[in-house]
């Protein structure tokens, strides 16, 4: 008897050249948060990846959300283990006391920068920590933390006490799953239209809804006593004490007023929606005292299931705090049942409402477009934004109790157009208001590329004056203003030979080294090229370090479609050449270490007005890689033999449409992609209509349909817990059985444990090998493609 034995290879992560690996494992240059008395940088460390066993950890995925059971936390936080505060004034330092094995995320001054939070996730809790910030001391100041819903802690105006979400005293273990199912699990629907996106982690059982329920409810407390190591042994609180407010509820957001008074939350209840996130639930709107007490109800939310794809829910939304008010409550409300369709005067009207939340609200405003934001300054001045999808128009108008009256009319995608955004004190605080002046900071998009500005703009004149205009020759974007009258400004300069550092005029204030000497000698510069109808577009094309003037190389050409409206606003330049090359995560430009040119982020621009963007999206996606193609040729640094595409997500998707039209490229490199559009047939990155509307345009756009047209090398890669709307796993397995069964050359690869976006040092490092010897195999050292075999 003859026993065959069939045996798999065992599959490892690989890694790339060595070079590659070294400036992989460069440390991320430190983050830098301003205080709000703009008196001291805080400079956190982090590590730049988890490993693998980190993200192979229990995980919940639950209502759109991905936690950790044991922390109560997120399944992925930003692993800073260090942080410094340094003095702007003097540049002097000192270090914060964080635990051993830090793991922090969620760093936050008080008010008056005196005090610094942050949250430490352990293997089995979630702590909240408490620096003071002249000393650097810090001391646990509570723990069992609910951070299932973000940030679980915020600090009032008092500067002395936080408010919380904690873990319930008393729970009980976690339901556990029925060893037996009870039924089956039904959804049903009777004749109510729900048009809703794709989205995954989607409550599915009873059992999911009772892991929701426990996992996510929370009680609310204060946190004082935290002051923490500057006062005198006697005077010094011997430890925070919380105090409950209120019973445990699944508390989605909780926002102190200004004053401290009050919170503004929201409940979310059930029934929970099986189709979509947490933030689609069914709520409860209050205002809620310190103790807990109900003193104001804003609104009863339902589930956001039903609401079109392009439109709002009909009751009061968008609720903020007035950040020049004690306790002034203010929303949006739509007055056209939340439907784009219906044709009247007015979109949306503004509401308001104060304490003691007794009266009847106030109307502010009525918008013509959708409501989109509302933002006060420190003398009650309010910027109003309302934006036209149909136009793609934004329009800010300013109230300050006369007639609004218009500061901007702009178009969404034009860039050069940007005013900035106005400078407030601390994030989501008031607009810094000196006089009737307000500044404001922006990128600066020119024909030059990106040149970030500090502008004055006078709230009586409305005219607006340039203080200051980053060099020609560098990248420097003002932070803000360090005084009133923005004579001192925080500055974060960088050119293509400095590391970028932090500056106040002529005085260096950091000094960061360069964390990856292996790349320097790579040069880029900023090209433009016009496309075969005439729209300019334009990419930055990076050389390795090693680069002869004349040689030609193999070319990666990565890139991302976007839509917009017209010609104009996608011809308009981003991105600076005066920036600092420093690579991160798995990024595609780690190829210049092993000797390709990046043809980095072409503007691969779909245009149309209104809702046809799409109508014509494979011309005019072959129509922008011929020309990328046509511009490299042409400057002598590729020749067409040698020329590869790739991208992510909606990348991937191009790099797919590209092969399936086209013979462009030798081979392409396609990560996390969706490739046939009916299964995300309500909708898809800026595409609103149905695929019962347009059909056709579904059809036309998916790879997936075109798969016996691919004729060159395509590799998918997917993350096996994918977490974004529309690009399932299953998006590149039945892709890749429709390349397999028409023979083409394709290779699949998942990766365990990991979302859309990819994390683990042991995946990163995989994703660069299999990228290398892709590209290396069926770009650099393919034949020239008339002595390729067919």
């Amino acid at each position: 008897m003859l026993t065959i034995l069939l045996a798999t290879a065992l599959s490892t992560y690989q890694l790339p050249p060595k070079e590659i690996v070294e400036a992989f494992d460069a440390r991320p240059l430190p983050e830098a948060i301003l205080s709000p008395s703009r008196k001291v940088l805080a400079l956190t460390q982090r590590r730049a990846q988890p490993t693998i066993a980190e993200l192979a950890q229990p995980m919940l995925r639950l209502a759109g959300e991905r936690i950790n059971p044991k922390t109560f936390g997120p399944q992925r936080t930003r692993l800073i283990y260090a942080i410094t505060l340094e003095k702007i004034s003097d540049g002097s330092e000192s270090t914060v006391t964080v635990p051993s094995n830090a793991n922090i995320s969620w760093v936050k001054f008080s008010d008056d920068g005196s005090k610094l939070s942050f949250i430490n996730t352990k293997g089995d809790d979630t702590e909240l920590w408490i620096a003071n910030v002249t000393t650097g001391k810090a001391k646990m100041a509570a723990d069992h933390l609910n951070a299932t819903t973000g940030d679980p802690c915020d600090w009032p105006h008092d500067n002395a006490t936080l408010v919380c979400k904690f873990v319930p005293l008393g729970r009980r273990l976690a339901p556990s799953a029925p060893p037996v199912p009870s039924g089956p699990n039904v959804q049903e629907n009777e004749g109510k239209t729900a048009q809703v996106a794709t989205y995954e982690d989607m409550i599915k059982t009873a059992h999911d809804e009772e892991l929701f329920a426990y996992y996510f409810t929370s009680q609310l407390g204060v946190v004082d006593g935290v002051v923490a190591g500057s006062q005198p042994a006697a005077s010094r609180a011997k430890s925070p004490r919380t105090t409950p407010i209120g019973k445990p509820a699944i508390y989605n957001e909780v926002t102190p007023s200004p004053n401290g008074e009050y919170l503004l939350v929201t409940k979310i209840k059930r029934p929970f929606s099986h189709l979509l996130p947490m933030n689609g639930f069914a709520e409860d709107v209050e205002i809620l005292d310190r103790k807990g007490v109900v003193v104001g109800k804003i609104a009863d939310r339902p589930s956001r299931e039903g609401v079109p794809l392009t439109g709002v829910e009909t009751g009061p939304r968008a609720f903020r705090w007035r950040a020049d008010q004690p306790a002034t409550l203010v929303w949006a409300e739509a007055l056209d049942g939340g439907d784009l369709k219906n044709k009247v005067p007015f979109r949306d009207k503004v509401g308001t409402l104060a304490a003691p939340f007794t009266t009847e609200p106030t109307e502010i405003t009525k918008t013509e477009w959708r409501f989109r934001d509302i933002a006060y300054t420190e003398k009650g001045i309010a910027l109003l934004s309302e934006f036209d999808r149909p136009s793609r128009h934004i329009r800010t108008w300013v109230l300050d109790g006369g007639e609004p009256r218009k500061l901007w009319d702009r178009k969404q995608d034009a860039a050069y157009e940007n005013p900035g955004t106005p400078v407030t004190r601390r994030s989501a605080g008031a607009i810094v208001q000196i006089n009737d002046y307000i500044y404001l900071i922006g990128e600066g998009a020119s024909k030059e590329g990106d040149r970030p500005f500090l502008d004055r703009l006078s709230l009586k004149t409305l005219a607006s004056e340039r203080l200051f205009h980053s060099a020609s020759d560098a990248y420097e974007l003002p932070i803000a203003p360090l005084t009133d009258d923005a004579t001192q400004v925080l500055m974060r300069r960088e050119t293509p030979k400095d590391t970028p550092n932090y500056w106040v005029g002529s005085r260096q204030i950091t000094a960061f080294e360069d964390p990856q000497p292996q790349l320097r000698g790579v040069t880029h510069q900023y090209v433009t090229y016009k496309r075969n109808d005439g729209v300019t577009l334009g990419a930055t094309l990076y050389l390795p370090a090693a680069y002869k003037q004349g040689e030609k190389l193999p070319v990666i050409l990565w890139a991302y479609p976007r839509e917009f409206g017209d010609a104009d606003a996608a011809s308009q330049v981003s991105g600076s050449p005066n920036k600092f090359t420093i690579v991160s995560g798995y990024s595609h430009m780690f190829l210049l270490l092993s000797g390709y040119a990046i043809f980095d982020n072409p503007t691969m621009p779909i245009i149309g007005a209104g809702e046809t963007a799409n109508d014509h999206y494979v011309e005019q996606l072959v129509a922008s890689a011929e020309a990328a193609i046509d511009k490299v040729v042409e400057m002598g640094v590729g020749d067409r033999d040698r020329i590869g595409v790739g991208g992510h997500s909606y990348g991937a998707f191009m790099t797919a449409n590209l092969l399936a039209h086209s013979r462009l490229f030798r081979a392409g490199f396609a990560e996390s992609g969706a490739y046939n559009r009916t299964l995300t047939p309500f909708g898809f990155q800026s595409e609103r209509r149905t695929f019962w509307e347009v059909p056709q345009v579904y059809e036309t756009m998916s790879p997936f349909f075109f798969a016996d047209k691919i004729k060159d090398p395509i590799f998918l890669m997917h993350g096996e817990a994918d977490d974004n709307s529309g690009t399932f796993p299953i998006q590149s397995e039945r892709f890749y059985m429709a390349l397999k069964g028409h023979g083409a050359t394709v290779r699949y690869v998942t990766l365990p444990d990991e979302a859309h976006g990819y994390a683990a040092r042991e995946t990163l490092l995989d994703v660069l090998a299999e990228r290398i010897n892709w590209f290396d195999k069926y770009v650099k050292n393919a034949p020239p493609r008339a002595a390729a075999a067919p």
